[in-house]
């Protein structure tokens, strides 16, 4: 077994035995078996960087086996310089939701942790698979521990957010799925991607394709205008369940669009890349204004979620090495800051059990240290220079800029409704005097809440004053994708 398979089969195997576990009254042991598995399914993926060789496009650590014989279809993996990252993102998340699930979750424990650890799995599956088959498996299989996270865990409204989550998703992915089929029968019965990037296909064909593909990863992005079931799952999902949903699961989509889309339908990609630029710019400006006016502090964060990832497909959509490189950038950024964000809310729901921005007020008085933490999010969440939420802003501000003075101007008023929405929902909630009971008795955070913050803490700052370790390993897979959309332009 390689190290891609490791990192993908040991959450999901940790998974199958909690599940198998029973009861609640294995709580405790639950508990610490989920952290174990967290903890070794994260190491495992740390020799993938150590391993991995810079300089190259090719795919590294591949694996390949046969799946399904009669379709030939191979248990095919690999990752490139778009892909690594977001295998050690995945397993890191995974240990965060872990701790922060710890005392919250009461009931169900094992099917909680288990659900996650299967999820994680999944979803590294999704980001190492180069088989088309593959991929749609593992793309699709990330549906079922989410929906069940979101119904058997969520709020009140909890049913009717899992089954929009999975009927927006689910049917997005349908056509999709016919795009596979058809790219099988046009390569001779092959669902190997590098065979895929290879074949001529007319211009209508590709813009089929392009649209096909679209169908599927701009509702997991979300992009505009198929954006709106996300603030309802936010809102209803546990504070776990938000937070891999935001780190995680919608970068699926905009990887999709960087593994399929681009190299598979370049002339259609470019084509339609007016379109792309500016439903990005829709996201990044409309929904920056809609998240201004919410009063929910999960909703406004939803918002700011669909905005900030209409900074990624824009980089995507401008094709130069920069906004490529700072979507990704952006994508991996905002895994850790949007992912404190919601834990960070988590934190005053466990003890107030209300998300109403109206709820607060004060909450520095009474609770000092986690709100430096929240104070920092808040401002990576910004794009202040220093933090991760600036760096990847930054290089596709730079690159749309370079595209087009007036796309990249308009991007850069996202920044300041991003500034806007999240300094006023800080200074409502944290700032002031204590304006009712339930913020006066409340306490700090406990080391189990420290520790969590303050690895995604130490994240955030890292990325912001060093980010060269994450653009060097993209760097060469980047040039090398808009090298393969460049050439079939002049072919």
């Amino acid at each position: 077994m390689g190290l891609l398979s490791l990192a993908i089969w040991t959450p999901i195997l940790f998974g199958v035995v909690l599940l198998a576990l029973g009861r609640d009254e294995h709580a405790g042991a639950v508990r610490w078996l989920a952290l174990v598995g967290a903890v070794v399914s994260f190491l495992v993926t740390l020799p993938l960087y150590g391993g991995f060789q810079l300089g190259t496009a090719a795919m590294q650590f591949v694996e390949k086996s046969v799946w399904i014989e009669r379709f030939n279809v191979n248990y095919h993996l690999g990752v490139d310089g778009i892909s690594l990252w977001f295998v050690l993102l995945t397993a890191f998340i995974n240990v965060i939701v872990v701790i922060a699930g710890w005392e919250v979750i009461t009931r169900r424990v094992n099917q909680y942790m288990g659900a996650f650890m299967i999820l994680s799995g999944l979803m590294i599956g999704v980001f190492a698979a180069i088989d088309g088959m593959l991929f749609y498996v593992f793309f699709e299989a990330t549906l079922i521990p989410m929906y069940l996270i979101i119904g058997i865990w969520g709020g009140p409204n909890k049913i009717y957010a899992a089954f929009k989550f999975f009927l927006y998703t689910l049917l997005g992915s349908l056509l999709m799925l016919v795009a596979l089929v058809f790219l099988y029968t046009k390569s001779g019965g092959s669902f190997d991607l590098a065979v895929w990037y290879k074949l001529p296909l007319s211009g209508s064909v590709q813009t089929l394709l392009f649209f096909a593909f679209f169908s599927a990863f701009a509702v997991k992005v979300p992009m505009w205008p198929v954006h709106t079931w996300l603030p309802d799952v936010h809102v209803e999902a546990p504070t776990g369940g938000s937070a891999v949903l935001a780190a995680i699961m919608l970068k699926l989509g905009a990887y999709g669009f960087l593994r399929f889309s681009l190299p598979i339908a370049p002339d259609a990609a470019r084509e339609w890349s007016g379109l792309m630029i500016a439903l990005s710019l829709t996201a990044v400006v409309y929904v920056g204004l809609v998240a201004m006016v919410q009063q929910d502090m999960k909703k406004l964060v939803a918002y700011s979620s669909v905005a900030h990832m209409g900074f990624v497909t824009l980089g995507f959509f401008v094709f130069n090495d920069l906004g490529v490189s700072g979507g990704l950038v952006q994508m991996i950024a905002h895994g850790f800051v949007s992912g404190a964000m919601f834990l960070s809310i988590g934190v005053l729901y466990d003890r107030v059990h209300s998300r109403q921005i109206a709820s607060y007020g004060g909450v520095v008085n009474t609770m000092p240290k986690f709100a430096a933490f929240a104070l920092l999010f808040s401002m990576a969440n910004c794009g202040l220079p220093g933090t991760a939420g600036f760096v990847g802003e930054w290089m596709v501000i730079l690159a749309a800029v370079k595209a087009n003075f007036w796309i990249g101007f308009a991007a850069a008023t996202a920044l300041i409704f991003g500034a806007a929405y999240t300094l006023w929902m800080f200074k409502r909630v944290y700032l002031g005097p204590v304006t009712n009971d339930d913020v006066r008795t409340l306490e700090d955070i406990n080391a189990r809440e420290f520790v969590m913050l303050a690895l995604l803490a130490i994240a955030v700052l890292a990325m912001g004053i060093y980010p060269k370790p994450f653009t060097d390993v993209m760097d060469t897979s980047v040039a090398e994708l808009l090298k393969h959309v460049a050439l079939s332009k002049l072919n």
